[in-house]
């Protein structure tokens, strides 16, 4: 039987991806106590890398919002793997870090990072509001955005 959160994700119309190996050395998700910490997931669907390039130059604004959500969705991929299969366990979306590989004169970073921060919203509701950075950067391995998160899980 689907727990809530599922059920939501279907609401929407939302899958998963799927989850990949990391693409350096470092975990996916270490669970501290109550807290659980993502590292950055690029917008990747299974293997392939539809959201390769920077907005503002080679994205446009519209695609670097798609590549967020993206990224969003194997944060919560991530997420269920850590849990046990169980994102009801999520008592808390704390914090998102939203890396957008941007073109120099880009400045719409924050908008940007709305698309992730709006989807966590719909799917959690008020536990989905976080507080949040977003930061032009260049790269990581020329993905359009990588985001980072911070959730209360019991």
């Amino acid at each position: 039987m689907p727990g809530i959160i599922d059920a939501r994700l279907a609401e929407l119309g939302l899958e998963l991806p799927p989850v990949s190996a990391p693409l350096n050395s470092y975990q996916h998700v270490v669970v501290v106590d109550a807290l659980a910490f993502v590292a950055g997931q690029p917008p990747l669907l299974g293997s392939d890398r539809p959201y390769l390039g920077r907005i503002g130059a080679d994205l446009t604004f519209e695609q670097g919002q798609a590549a967020a959500r993206l990224s969003a969705l194997n944060v919560l991929a991530q997420m269920r793997v850590a849990l046990d299969g169980d994102l009801d366990r999520i008592v808390r979306v704390v914090k998102l870090g939203v890396f957008v590989n941007s073109a120099p004169d880009f400045e719409g970073q924050p908008q940007v990072a709305n698309a992730a921060s709006d989807l966590m919203f719909a799917i959690f509701g008020e536990a989905g509001r976080h507080v949040r950075f977003a930061v032009g950067t260049i790269g990581p391995m020329n993905f359009a955005c990588s985001i980072e998160a911070v959730f209360q899980v019991r």
